[in-house]
């Protein structure tokens, strides 16, 4: 059975589920992240005075955007034309109306619960090689409780795109396992960061033997689950107990493991990157995208590629109006728009 035979025909919306955060960005020597204590490439949980204190140090002052893993993903899929859906927790002050309101922008549909908790947030240092290192405030984001991920968050999706960064709340990504299940949804679960993987190493093959369709990582965070450095030999093993696995490698493009087979991908453009803020999540929403569309599976794997590299050429997850003419074009060439209703 492949992943599509698995697949609702009724259904093309992806929902995602994870942190609402608002992405805070600014471009610093590697020298900086020793002098604050950041892990490079990887993500720490900190208070948010201690954002704050950082912010103070800065050489500049930096960008701030809407963001959060699965939000990201699910603004590429809406950027797309796609349907999509963000399930999470803000605060209701300004930075909450910010977040809502871009998410309505970019066409996705939030389901946004609220606290009395300051909206999250996520400082990320970008140095020269484009290398991005993460310090978190949860904020109200962390205050998203079990019982209100129920089944109707997921009504009409085809699938439920489930950040790892979830992983530190337990309770909370089985609530949202279970609710897909029970909704008919795939599920998909994006690795997140190296560290989260060895974080819940303990649990993490059970879960995702017993609720996971598909399975995406890079490099490190395969690495980690697998302790297989070979790329090829990695994604076989990620892919062991879920219906398809992708292993992205940057500029060396990816891998899908599908049904037995491994199919390579090579990478878009240039090879060099600005920035890697959200490359990952931006390569599902067009993989993820594709799928929903019946798109065959090297299609899907193209057009994550492009969708990844277009996000490495800016500061940040937002990928501007000019270059998502072009991605859209791409797809258009590629499978038109009666192919897509055909295919639904």
């Amino acid at each position: 059975m492949t992943i599509f035979d698995k697949l609702d025909t009724n259904r093309n919306q992806v929902t995602g589920v994870g942190s609402a955060l608002i992405d805070i960005l600014a471009r610093e020597e590697d020298a900086f992240l020793q002098r604050v204590g950041a892990i490079k490439g990887g993500m720490t949980y900190v208070d948010k005075t201690f954002i704050d204190q950082t912010l103070g140090m800065m050489s500049a002052a930096p960008q701030v955007v809407p963001g959060g893993s699965a939000c990201n993903t699910v603004v590429g899929i809406g950027r797309l034309g796609g349907k999509a859906r963000f399930v999470g927790k803000c605060g209701r002050g300004p930075m909450g109306r910010l977040f809502r309101t871009d998410l309505e922008k970019q066409g996705v549909e939030s389901l946004l619960f609220t606290s009395d908790e300051p909206t999250g947030r996520v400082l990320s240092i970008i140095t020269p090689d484009a290398q991005r290192s993460m310090f978190t405030f949860l904020g109200a984001s962390a205050q998203t409780r079990p019982e209100e991920i129920t089944p109707g968050c997921f009504a009409d999706a085809a699938i439920v795109h489930i950040e790892g960064y979830l992983l530190f709340n337990r309770e909370l990504i089985i609530a949202a396992f279970e609710a897909a299940r029970q909704a008919g949804a795939l599920v998909s679960l994006d690795l997140a960061s190296f560290n989260v993987v060895a974080e819940a190493r303990d649990i993490l093959p059970e879960l995702i033997a017993e609720y996971v369709d598909i399975l995406l990582a890079n490099e490190d965070e395969a690495f980690v689950y697998t302790g297989i450095r070979n790329n090829h030999e990695s994604v076989l093993a990620l892919s062991e107990n879920v219906q398809i696995a992708a292993l992205k490698a940057g500029s060396r493009g990816s891998l899908i493991a599908h049904d037995g087979q491994i199919l390579t991908v090579q990478a878009k453009g240039n090879g060099r990157a600005v920035d890697t803020t959200g490359a990952g999540d931006l390569w599902a929403s067009g993989f993820l995208y594709g799928l929903v569309h019946r798109m065959p599976l090297p299609l899907c794997a193209e057009l994550a590629s492009l969708c990844g590299y277009e996000v490495c050429q800016v500061i940040g997850a937002n990928i501007p109006q000019e270059r998502w003419q072009t991605i859209l074009a791409f797809t258009e060439t590629q499978w038109p728009k009666n192919e897509f209703l055909a295919k639904s």
